[in-house]
């Protein structure tokens, strides 16, 4: 399916000291869930910072893969590496699916006509806001599976999470943290961790598609900006998980999924 060509105006001017604001916060509400905040970020560079929308993923993608680079080694410090070794077998399982996966997702977003990725973007967030309700609602019981269905299971969930992290540029922490504690019943510390280990190679082979799209440009023509959001994101994401646990989740969940729901909305409707 051929795309429309669609991307950002070169001379465009924005605003780096928003652009390191709206990082900040993202990275703060993020922070406080336990996530990157990716899924916060895309809809405002779309609608605030009027990238088109594959350009919008392609930077959103940059962004999520520099702060999880950060991420790791510090979450290294806080869950020892002696702890996550024992699941090694959990990532081999969820990196088979997840790197298939983002290559699919991110050739399919190259693909598909500016007003369907749109819509595609929409129905994510949409999805997003849902899951978020699920897993901060309810409790995430383990489910006991044989070995080989919980790796069958597990290539499925991990292709699913790489299509969706790539066509949304997110890290997809949202999907694998559950994934993980669902799946293989790991204690959710350390399936933060995990998550991490998982998204990091996952989010280089959907990168490397998109540098094969005429849209990766973007990220050379808004150095700056790149630079400037990324230290936001960056420093909010480190404040965001100081006040985790500060603000209950009866207050920052139901605000968050009304940000993500007017988030969709206001997606599907972007002309």
């Amino acid at each position: 399916m051929e795309r429309a060509v669609d991307l950002t105006e070169p001379t465009r001017h924005r605003s780096l000291p928003l652009a390191f604001a709206v990082g900040g916060v993202v990275g703060v509400l993020g922070g406080m869930i336990g996530l990157g905040g990716a899924e916060f970020r895309l809809p405002l560079l779309i609608s605030l910072f009027s990238f088109a929308a594959l350009a919008a993923i392609i930077m959103n993608k940059a962004l999520s893969l520099i702060v999880v680079m950060t991420a790791l080694p510090a979450r290294l410090l806080a869950v020892p590496l002696d702890e996550v070794t024992p699941f090694w077998f959990v990532v081999v399982n969820l990196l088979i699916g997840s790197l298939a996966g983002a290559w699919v997702g991110a050739h399919w977003a190259t693909r598909l006509a500016s007003k369907t990725l749109y819509h595609v973007l929409a129905a994510l967030l949409l999805g997003i806001a849902v899951l978020l309700v699920v897993t901060h609602v309810f409790t995430l019981d383990p489910v006991a599976l044989p070995p080989a269905m919980q790796w069958t299971v597990g290539i499925l969930a991990g292709f699913v999470i790489g299509v969706v992290a790539a066509v949304m540029g997110v890290a997809g922490g949202e999907l694998l943290i559950p994934t993980i504690v669902v799946l293989y019943g790991v204690d959710i510390k350390i399936a933060g961790t995990l998550s991490l280990i998982v998204s990091l190679p996952t989010m280089l082979v959907a990168f490397a598609r998109y540098s094969r799209d005429n849209s990766f440009r973007v990220l050379s023509e808004n150095k700056a900006f790149l630079v400037s959001m990324a230290a936001g994101s960056i420093a909010g994401a480190i404040l965001g998980g100081l006040l985790l646990g500060v603000v209950p989740n009866l207050v920052i969940v139901p605000l968050l999924v009304i940000l993500l729901l007017l988030s969709s909305w206001k997606v599907w409707n972007h002309r």
